[in-house]
C-alpha cells in the first residue's frame, strides 16, 4: 500500500519512471506477503489479513495504475482526456469489484485458480509497457480497457507458481531496478520480457478458456 501511495505521488509529480517502478515494488511485497505471515504462523482467524491485503491492492493496483494513466496520458493528449477519465475510472471499478468477488468466494468454491485476471497483472503491463520505452497512449487505453473487463470475468488463471519462471522474472526485474543500461534501440529489453510474459499468461489462459 505505501509503494502504491508513493507510486500515485509520483505519478502526480510527473517522475513516471519512479511511479512505474513503485508498482512493480508493490507487486513484489504483495507476491510474498502470504508467504512471511505463514512464516511467522500468523493467526488471521478475524480475516485481518485477508481484508488489509486487499485494500492495499485497490491502492497499489486500483488506484495507482489508473493515475498513472490518466497523469502520462493527460499531459501529452489534452484532446481524449474524457476517454482516458473513463478508462481510468474503469481500471478502480473492474479493480475492486475482482478483490470484492475474490474475498466472497474464496472459501466458497473448490479452486486455487483465480477467477478473472489477477489485479496485480494491470500494474505490471502498464509499469512495464513504461518502462519498456514502447508506451503509446492509445494502446495503453485500448489494453487497460480489455484487461479490466478481462479482470471481472469468469475466465480461469492458474496461480503463477513455476519456479523457473518466477526465477527469470526475479532476475529480470532486478536488471530493470538496477542502474545498468539494458536498452537496444529505444528499448528496454527487462521491461520488454516482462510485458511479454505477462500478455503470454493473459492470453493464453484466455484462449484456453474458450477453446
Amino acid at each position: 500500500m505505501s509503494c502504491g501511495f508513493l507510486s500515485i505521488i509520483s505519478s502526480i509529480n510527473h517522475d513516471f519512471k519512479l511511479a512505474a517502478l513503485f508498482m512493480i515494488f508493490a507487486i513484489m511485497f504483495d507476491s510474498v506477503d502470504g508467504w512471511v505471515a505463514r512464516k511467522l504462523d500468523r493467526n488471521d482467524s478475524l480475516g485481518f489479513g485477508k481484508n488489509i491485503d486487499s485494500l492495499s491492492d485497490a491502492v497499489s493496483f486500483g488506484v495507482a495504475p489508473a493515475v498513472f494513466l490518466y497523469s502520462t496520458i493527460n499531459t501529452t493528449l489534452i484532446t481524449i482526456q474524457p476517454i482516458t477519465v473513463i478508462i481510468s475510472l474503469l481500471i478502480v471499478i473492474c479493480g475492486v469489484l475482482r478483490l470484492t468477488r475474490y474475498n466472497v468466494i474464496a472459501e466458497k468454491i473448490n479452486t486455487k485458480d483465480f477467477i478473472g485476471f489477477p489485479i496485480p497483472g494491470i500494474a505490471f503491463i502498464i509499469s512495464t509497457l513504461y518502462l519498456s520505452g514502447l508506451y503509446n497512449a492509445y494502446i495503453t487505453l485500448i489494453l487497460a480497457a480489455i484487461v479490466s473487463l478481462i479482470m471481472i470475468s469468469t475466465v480461469r488463471y492458474p496461480k503463477f507458481d513455476s519456479i523457473p519462471a518466477l526465477a527469470v522474472s526475479c532476475i529480470l526485474i532486478v536488471l530493470l531496478i538496477l542502474p545498468v543500461s539494458l536498452t537496444y534501440f529505444g528499448i528496454n529489453i527487462p521491461a520488454l520480457l516482462l510485458l511479454i510474459f505477462c500478455l503470454y499468461y493473459l492470453i493464453i489462459n484466455l484462449v484456453k478458456n474458450y477453446a
